[in-house]
């Protein structure tokens, strides 16, 4: 089931059904240029090692830690340049929503609407996403388990819709820090739905007393190896050329030149896994 659900989400693309996708992007759209130079290498060397690929950006992002925090570049342009990144390379496209009259509004530009970690037992969000008849994909909030995430997703099919992905992103382990508890991966897999390793936002150190989420990028690797080996389908990277100069997320952002190389380290593991099955 979940094969067939993935094989309509890359229709553009040659799916693979043995390998896992991945979803990466900027955190949020700072510019069309930056917007187009990530796309491009993305999905060049995802087409090169046979990996499908959602695009990944938010056209604005809500949930800052201070108020003078890089919110976005104005929501219809940003949505454009989404929109108009996806048609150039053939990709799909993801982005956040934060409130439920959004979801009309970015089903209009995007494939996939994302659901924050901090607003994924919101029901009318959820209940709004889903009536667009768009792929959703629901971040587990840091502050829920693995099987608990079953209540978001069957919000979103008693409202009609069965497009649903689950992503794990750490859990809150004291004030500045999270866990990744592996263990979520194939509890909610037992869902039947696909489930992807946020490999960034897990790494993110909040609520520092700058204003400014902290991180721990050299650790991507590991998330990410690890996520593969306990039978993620998918990633979540965020990525970007140059993260010291990023607007948003910075601190967690893998360096857009380092991504190719973690993406090959990854596919022996997956074949391994798959291989002993």
């Amino acid at each position: 089931m979940v094969a067939d659900f993935l094989k309509n989400v890359f229709h553009q693309q040659e799916y693979n059904p043995a390998q896992f996708f991945l979803m990466a992007g900027p955190c949020v759209i700072e510019s069309e240029q930056l917007l187009m130079d990530v796309a491009s290498s993305v999905s060049a060397s995802c087409k090169k090692l046979g990996i499908p690929f959602i695009f990944k950006s938010s056209y604005r992002k809500a949930n800052r830690t201070s108020s003078s925090s890089f919110t976005g570049i104005g929501d219809d342009r940003a949505l454009q340049f989404l929109k108009k990144a996806g048609e150039k390379f053939s990709i799909p496209t993801v982005t956040d929503i934060h409130a439920h009259d959004e979801a009309a509004m970015a089903a209009e530009y995007a494939d996939v609407l994302q659901i924050p970690a901090f607003l994924c037992r919101q029901t009318d969000l959820l209940e709004a996403a889903a009536k667009t008849g768009k792929i959703i994909n629901v971040k587990k909030g840091q502050f829920t388990s693995g099987a608990a995430m079953k209540f978001a997703v069957d919000k979103i099919k008693r409202a009609g819709n069965d497009k649903v992905m689950l992503t794990e992103r750490g859990n809150s382990f004291g004030y500045q820090d999270l866990i990744v508890d592996y263990r979520n991966i194939p509890i909610m897999k037992e869902l039947g739905v696909p489930v992807v390793m946020d490999c960034t936002h897990s790494l993110q150190q909040p609520n520092l007393s700058s204003g400014i989420t902290g991180g721990n990028p050299e650790m991507i690797s590991t998330i990410a190896k690890a996520a593969i080996a306990t039978g993620s389908d998918g990633l979540f990277i965020e990525t970007h050329p140059d993260p010291s100069k990023a607007k948003s997320d910075g601190a967690n952002m893998l360096i857009l030149d380092k991504l190719e190389s973690l993406l090959e380290e990854l596919i022996p593991i997956r074949e391994a896994i798959l291989k002993n099955k």
